[in-house]
């Protein structure tokens, strides 16, 4: 079927939030743009939310350039209504409710995603919650459980507790038997970690994480370290894990050097990784994406995991969700509706 294909006509352009040069969140303006027409493999989404994540502001900064080929405007998931399919793409999928995970534009009334990136929307979910799901629920998936390979009854740490990719771990741990530790920035939010469903919840600014980590094991440490930090975290990443431990760094919030021990991974059979999802190739994330439908989407129809949305703004305050995301002053994700 050809890229035209759909059942209702289609705008020629659309509104959209781009940004002409790096800068703070007031960059973020709303513009007009052509709809993109969907290849092969693509569908064209009319889009209902999408999700505010942290490298959307590393990109709006300048820090993050988008992977070759992809649309300048932010937004890295979305949830919404499929209304034209690409050339050669089953056309089963018009009309259907779907999320996504895309390479970029999804700060826009409509987005392209590739046909084996989308997932079902189901009755479970709102729009908005189905737009808060993909980028954390892919970026969790992969490293927790592919990468460090998490398996029943072990116990991972994790930064940022709080945070969309925090929250995320913490639910998926619940639903798969691994215990999670968090670390948090305040009181209140350790609070939350463990409303949310953490075994524990440290206060790393008024403890050292890896002497409670320490008392937290009986001595012996963690399976598994899933940070956001980076930097000066790495080595004390190592300290809480027990040997044989895997650290999966996934974001370098606090740098991106750090001074470790090597005799001390090659002593206690330490594993560090890491991945950053976006540059991965469309055939590795249709993988991904198929897995999470056999493993974890049937939990989310089932009404057992959805996102913890903290805040919603429309479209045209995407500078506004920016500003908070960089405050650091919210549990869960941020999503920007589109009317």
């Amino acid at each position: 079927m050809s890229a035209a294909a759909h059942r209702h006509p289609i705008a020629t352009t659309m509104q959209a939030v781009d940004y002409a040069a790096p800068g703070g969140p007031e960059v973020l303006v709303a513009t007009q743009m052509p709809v993109p027409v969907a290849g092969e493999g693509e569908v064209l989404v009319r889009v209902a939310a999408a999700g505010v994540n942290r490298p959307d502001v590393i990109q709006r900064q300048g820090f993050y350039p988008p992977p070759p080929g992809a649309p300048h405007v932010p937004g890295l998931e979305i949830a919404g209504t499929v209304i034209a399919v690409g050339p050669d793409t089953d056309d089963a999928i018009l009309g259907q409710p779907v999320c996504a995970l895309v390479a970029g534009g999804g700060y826009a009334e409509y987005c392209l995603a590739r046909a084996d990136h989308c997932l079902p929307v189901p009755a479970a979910l709102t729009m908005a919650e189905a737009a808060a799901m993909p980028e954390t629920l892919f970026t969790v998936w992969h490293n927790l459980f592919q990468r460090a390979y998490a398996r029943d009854g072990e116990t991972v740490l994790v930064h940022g507790g709080t945070s969309g990719i925090g929250s995320m771990a913490i639910k998926l741990g619940r639903l798969f038997d691994v215990r999670v530790i968090v670390t948090c920035g305040t009181d209140d939010k350790c609070a939350a970690a463990l409303d949310i469903g953490a075994a524990h919840a440290i206060n790393y600014k008024a403890r050292d994480f890896v002497e409670e980590v320490k008392t937290l094991t009986d001595g012996k440490g963690v399976e598994i370290v899933l940070d956001m930090v980076g930097g000066s975290y790495l080595p004390r990443n190592m300290a809480c894990l027990a040997d044989d431990g895997r650290n999966v760094t996934i974001a370098v919030q606090g740098g991106m050097q750090a001074d470790i021990s090597v005799l001390e991974i090659m002593r206690r059979h330490l594993t560090l990784t890491g991945s950053t999802l976006r540059p991965r190739s469309n055939a590795f994330k249709a993988l991904l994406a198929d897995e999470i439908a056999r493993e974890v989407w049937p939990l989310v129809a089932a009404g057992d995991l959805a996102p913890i949305i903290h805040s919603r703004y429309p479209l045209a305050d995407a500078a506004k969700a920016h500003a908070q995301m960089e405050s650091g002053d919210l549990i869960g994700k941020i999503v920007l509706e589109i009317a």
